[in-house]
């Protein structure tokens, strides 16, 4: 998996957050002591905005962390400094989705229900190109393309992204394009259903009302304990990463409860089978 820039970010904001509330300093005391507005040193410590290895010492030196305690976090603040490949697509891709990306890039695990499409980590070039222009025009297509696709590299990297997509079955049925386009993409996730990282359920219109029927999302997780898991949720203009454990802890047993709902990996290759031939 990628070394994320963005998930460094995340790492060091919890950390100056939680040394300068046990040094007993609210917001305002050390903003002054560094020299620097409130509202800055709150967006550095919820991820909004990054910090510079040369203020972490100074914020490390305030909170009277010393040797290789502050050495460490200095060198995470070098490796949030770097440009994740998604930053080249910036002038595509919104603020708000590259953080979702820089995130996703070191993710351990993946958990996401769709209702309405294929997941963009699971999409055809063709698809894409289609779901893009609906939703966007025709404006830098080919741009937003290359950058979906390149996010797929997750899947087949040396430390593989583990990867729970439940679908609703309307996603299989629903021809957002020409018969051909559908055709590719629905082999192209019975492909992704025979790599050992990826696991697909279709959910049926036969189980009825469930708990997601609202709110299709992504559950992250990481290898190092340290980052906590992340519940990512997008609309149409924005995303929203929610952090709290009970909120995470909320979607898990969503996720966990929609498995259960869902045909089995078996039964549901079964399913996308079924869809194919609708399509061809």
């Amino acid at each position: 998996m990628t070394a994320s820039p963005t998930v460094r970010r995340r790492r060091i904001a919890r950390e100056l957050r939680q040394l300068r509330e046990r040094a007993g300093m609210t917001l305002d005391v050390a903003a002054r002591q560094l020299n620097m507005s409130k509202s800055n040193l709150s967006r550095i410590e919820n991820a909004q905005i990054g910090i510079k290895p040369r203020d972490v010492r100074a914020a490390l030196a305030l909170y009277q962390v010393t040797g290789n305690d502050a050495e460490a976090l200095i060198e995470i603040a070098r490796g949030a400094q770097q440009r994740g490949w998604w930053q080249h697509y910036s002038d595509v891709l919104p603020e708000w989705f590259e953080f979702y990306v820089g995130l996703e890039a070191e993710a351990a695990t993946l958990r996401t229900y769709e209702a309405e499409a294929v997941p963009g980590l699971l999409q055809t070039e063709a698809y894409a190109r289609e779901v893009y222009r609906l939703t966007a025009g025709e404006d830098d297509i080919d741009r937003k393309v290359a950058a979906r696709l390149r996010r797929q590299d997750v899947l087949r990297s040396d430390e593989p992204v583990e990867l729970s997509v439940v679908l609703n079955e309307a996603v299989l049925l629903r021809p957002v394009s020409e018969r051909s386009v559908m055709a590719e993409q629905l082999a192209h996730l019975e492909a992704a259903t025979q790599l050992p990282n990826v696991t697909i359920q279709v959910l049926p219109f036969a189980a009825g009302g469930h708990p997601a029927m609202n709110s299709p999302y992504v559950i992250l997780t990481f290898a190092d304990a340290a980052d906590a898991a992340v519940v990512y949720l997008e609309n149409l203009t924005t995303g929203l990463a929610l952090e709290e454990v009970a909120q995470v802890r909320s979607y898990s047993l969503v996720h966990e409860r929609l498995r259960r709902l869902a045909l089995d990996p078996a039964s549901s290759l079964v399913r996308l089978k079924e869809a194919s031939r609708y399509f061809t």
